[in-house]
């Protein structure tokens, strides 16, 4: 049980096997969530630890003594035990780890609460042993065989969650099972006072076998992270639960900072300008994940807000093409982009002409196209097939195809914009390849017109990121080329539900649009935020679609409201020495947990069974 309950405790954070999985995998590591994240609310979690104490306590007490008095003093003995760890619990939660982000009072109860439910076991294995044998002293022995399991447990638990040093957490530990032992003191004396003068030495080889056993399970499970990274697995554990439970990132991002490896980064831009800056279409080649607030989770909304703040325009950051192995580490290593997009958007747009949007499809692949001056903006959709991250290796033969046609710059996007079922983007890298040369050649025999952009951005305030909006909202950008209007909608999220699409662009049609397409950001904002599933909604999953809709239908309104004639300028650097997860990294990750669990399964039977034997010869002896 107690492994058990530490193997509950330790998360999953990848299962990467291949390159092609690696997204995936990394997508469903929240689905591995440990018991911790479900947590009962403080009342009920109160509720159920007097039902243990009162009720358990009674019960077996009842049970030895089958008389009214054995009956009330069970009663005033589980009432005792439950008083001792509200008070005690309060005291860990409100002075010993006050500090501690993680042990709230709530959280410290729940923990009691399963030690008891723990600790009952073994009482009521010593009830069973007194009745059947006739000696009362099996009770006493087993419930401090339990007293010593739970104290195993806490020091384990405190150990593995807890950030505070460890003269802290040892305290805590100490602090529930040594005060609830009291009251069975007393108890003991009225029965038999000998008993207790004759166990009160187990408490000291107690506590001796028990900080051992905890150290030496935490020391083995450590030891595999540091063999493999030269970190300790549960620094990792800590790190990530610290995010997890309190939106902390500085801890998990300080080892990602010391992990990580510098890569150059290389960004795309396209920027509108009328009298002043119009709207930009930015494009990092970075991914932006790995989950919630770590790394560039945030990057797209960041980007977005600071491009706006600087000129006064709309921006956008659709998804590039690349997958987690290009996560940077830190809000340090975002801000390093942020800084080179505001440097790199000073351009002078002087392109006065683009072609109108190209969409070319096989019935596997769609790709899209518009070229303003010598700028192709090009992005690949397989909805309603699931589109999910797409190789480097397709935006580097893109970039070959527009050289042909004279284009000086290409912007590639991922349009992530279904999801339904396992991709296999390999399997269909032929295809991409085959309409991207043939959109490319269609549009780049176009004549090139005159052209109006306009654009804006929608909030939602309906949707947040357990829904899977991200911060930065709804964006549309509307460019009309002669009489033809094409509607590009940004949406910032993690992919978007099957179907939703194609609803979105009959709507975008059926208020005067001619072409458009729908991206999303690919943002892990809202990833790692909700419980279940893939451990986020892709748009549209949790989300009212009729009210999205409208809100889409607002931006694009509005856009196509704003228009006004453009110049198009595009800009591609390189951003060198930026603190990349690279996906050597991503796997070690994936590995330090499977290793990690492997070695827990193993030996926490050894470690525990020969504890629980030195234990049981303690109190032979006593």
């Amino acid at each position: 049980m107690l492994g058990f309950f530490i193997e509950k405790l330790t998360f999953e954070m990848m299962d990467v096997t291949t390159e092609d999985s690696l997204s995936q995998s990394l997508d469903n590591a929240v689905k591995h969530y440990s018991s911790l994240f479900l947590l009962p609310s403080l009342k009920k979690a109160v509720l159920l630890l007097a039902l243990l104490c009162i009720g358990g306590e009674a019960l077996s007490v009842a049970i030895l003594f089958p008389y009214f008095d054995g009956i009330v003093n069970g009663l005033l003995l589980g009432f005792s035990l439950f008083f001792m760890n509200l008070v005690f619990d309060y005291v860990v939660s409100g002075i010993v780890l006050r500090r501690d982000p993680i042990y709230n009072f709530r959280r410290t109860i729940v923990l009691s609460f399963f030690c008891w439910a723990f600790w009952l076991f073994f009482i009521f294995l010593g009830v069973a042993f007194a009745v059947l044998i006739g000696d009362l002293s099996w009770w006493v022995k087993l419930c401090l065989f339990g007293f010593s399991a739970v104290l195993i447990l806490r020091l384990i638990v405190f150990n593995s969650t807890s950030p505070m040093d460890y003269k802290q957490y040892i305290i805590a530990a100490f602090l529930q099972p040594f005060p609830c032992v009291i009251p069975f003191m007393i108890f003991w004396v009225k029965m038999d006072y000998i008993i207790v003068l004759r166990v009160l030495p187990f408490f000291f080889f107690s506590s001796a076998i028990c900080l051992i056993t905890s150290f030496s399970f935490i020391s083995l499970i450590n030891s595999v992270g540091k063999q493999m990274l030269g970190v300790p697995s549960m620094t990792l554990f800590k790190a990530f639960l610290l995010n997890w439970v309190v939106n902390l990132n500085a801890p998990f991002e300080e080892l990602l900072e010391k992990l990580g490896e510098e890569q150059d980064i290389e960004v795309s831009l396209i920027k509108f300008d009328s009298s002043k800056p119009k709207a930009a279409i930015i494009v990092p080649s970075v991914h932006p994940g790995p989950f919630k607030n770590i790394g560039s989770s945030l990057l797209p909304s960041m980007l977005k807000n600071a491009f706006e703040r600087e000129f006064n325009g709309v921006a956008c950051v659709p998804l590039g093409l690349l997958g987690h192995e290009l996560d940077l580490a830190s809000q340090q290593q975002n801000q390093k982009i942020i800084n080179r997009v505001i440097g790199l958007a000073n351009l002078r747009a002087s392109e006065e002409k683009a072609t109108p949007f190209v969409k070319v499809s096989d019935g596997f692949a769609t790709a899209c196209c518009q070229i303003f001056g010598n700028t192709a903006l090009l992005s690949f959709t397989l909805a309603p097939k699931t589109t999910e991250d797409l190789p480097q290796e397709l935006g580097l033969f893109v970039r070959q195809e527009a050289e042909k046609h004279g284009l000086a710059c290409c912007v590639v996007v991922n349009a992530h914009n279904s999801i339904n079922e396992t991709a296999n983007v390999q399997a269909g890298l032929a295809s991409l390849k085959k309409v991207a040369a043939n959109c490319l050649e269609k549009a780049a025999s176009l004549k090139r017109l005159p052209f109006e952009v306009g654009a804006t951005t929608v909030i939602p305030k309906e949707f947040g990121l357990n829904d899977g909006m991200g911060p930065g909202g709804i964006t549309a950008v509307a460019v009309r080329v002669a009489e033809l209007k094409t509607a590009y909608i940004v949406i910032d999220g993690n992919n978007m539900i099957s179907g939703l699409r194609e609803k979105i662009l009959s709507i975008l049609y059926s208020i005067g649009f001619d072409e458009g397409e729908v991206f999303t950001t690919d943002t892990h904002a809202v990833s790692a935020v909700i419980l279940g599933g893939r451990g986020y909604h892709p748009v549209g999953e949790a989300m009212n679609h009729e009210k999205l809709i409208s809100y889409i239908k607002e931006a694009a309104i509005a856009a196509m409201a704003n228009l006004e004639r453009c110049r198009a300028g595009c800009r591609r650097v390189t951003v060198p020495n930026v603190k990349a997860i690279g996906k050597t990294l991503l796997e070690s990750l994936s590995l330090i947990t499977d290793r990690a669990l492997e070695r827990a399964k193993k030996i926490v039977i050894p470690i525990f069974a020969l504890s629980g034997l030195l234990l049981m010869w303690v109190l032979m002896i006593f």
